[in-house]
């Protein structure tokens, strides 16, 4: 699939302020089975600095710097991507990750970061672990029925719903609230995964879905690491396994640090911030680019 997008922020504020130092979060992944054919990043008022860097999770992010006085900020990012093709998990998983759970020893140690719970001291969350238990027991231990096991149960006990303000919520919260985001059930997901052995990260982007809403707006969702297979994306609060619609911008072992934009600002006792967000996607082509061996 190709495809264009624009995803604007502005902000006003009630009285001039001064903007601190910001992190954007808004580049399409261009590697992985993915294309990035173009990007732009629009920034009003003009930075002092803007640079890109490669964060620790490898993704490129940007951050900028400024100077001065302003009562409006706006940002706007203009993106082209091309999803590729990706060669079905079942023809790729190594023996050794296909039962569960996992031993940590036979796992690359870059990979230790998307063990760790998300409780203070890296525990796991006791609700996420019975819920992983739970899955474990009906999947004969095979890590892509206890994957398919885990998700049917997650949205047989949490009800999807958009929730666009606050980070997500821990997995014991969301189980309690019995409703949840997207990134509420993709914490989850990842929490319940972790604990069985399974490496698990957050995951920021774009659904393409069909038919075209009235309004797109970012989605969250989870990859997990399959030896063999490497890295894949699994929507707790979709359809599963994802597939080329899906357009990943931000992963992060953390889900805070996959948000779109973070940042400050300071002015007068009482100044007050607005904020006007859009997302537009347009599909150039459905067609799915193969997967090139060798390029």
């Amino acid at each position: 699939m190709r495809a264009r997008l624009i995803h604007r922020f502005e902000y006003r504020y009630s009285a001039p302020v001064l903007l601190g130092p910001h992190r954007f979060c808004l580049r399409p992944r261009p590697h992985g089975f993915q294309r990035l054919l173009d990007y732009r990043l629009e920034v009003t008022p003009e930075p002092s600095q803007l640079y890109d860097l490669l964060a620790a999770s490898g993704d490129m992010v940007t951050r900028a710097r400024f100077l001065g006085e302003t009562d409006r900020f706006l940002v706007v990012a203009h993106s082209e991507v091309e999803t590729l093709s990706q060669p079905l998990v079942t023809a790729c998983l190594d023996e050794d990750m296909a039962r569960l759970p996992v031993p940590i020893g036979r796992l690359n140690g870059d990979l230790l970061s998307n063990l760790q719970g998300w409780l203070p001291n890296g525990q796991h969350d006791p609700a996420a672990v019975d819920l992983a238990q739970e899955a474990l027991m009906g999947s004969d231990q095979r890590s892509l029925t206890f994957l398919q096991q885990l998700i049917e149960i997650i949205q047989d006990r949490v009800k999807y719903t958009q929730r666009h303000v606050g980070p997500a919520w821990p997995a014991g919260r969301t189980l309690k609230e019995r409703v949840g985001s997207c990134r509420d059930l993709a914490v989850l997901m990842i929490e319940a995964c972790r604990s069985v052995g399974l490496p698990a990260r957050f995951v920021s982007g774009y659904h393409l879905v069909e038919p075209k809403p009235e309004r797109y707006d970012l989605h969250a969702w989870t990859e997990v690491y399959l030896q063999g297979a490497g890295w894949r994306g699994f929507d707790a609060s979709g359809m599963g396994a994802v597939d080329d619609r899906y357009i990943p911008v931000a992963t992060s072992s953390r889900s805070d640090l996959t948000a779109a934009i973070t940042g400050s600002f300071s002015g007068p006792p009482g100044v007050e911030s607005d904020l006007e967000w859009s997302i537009s996607a347009e599909i150039l082509s459905a067609d799915t680019a193969p997967l090139l061996s060798g390029s």
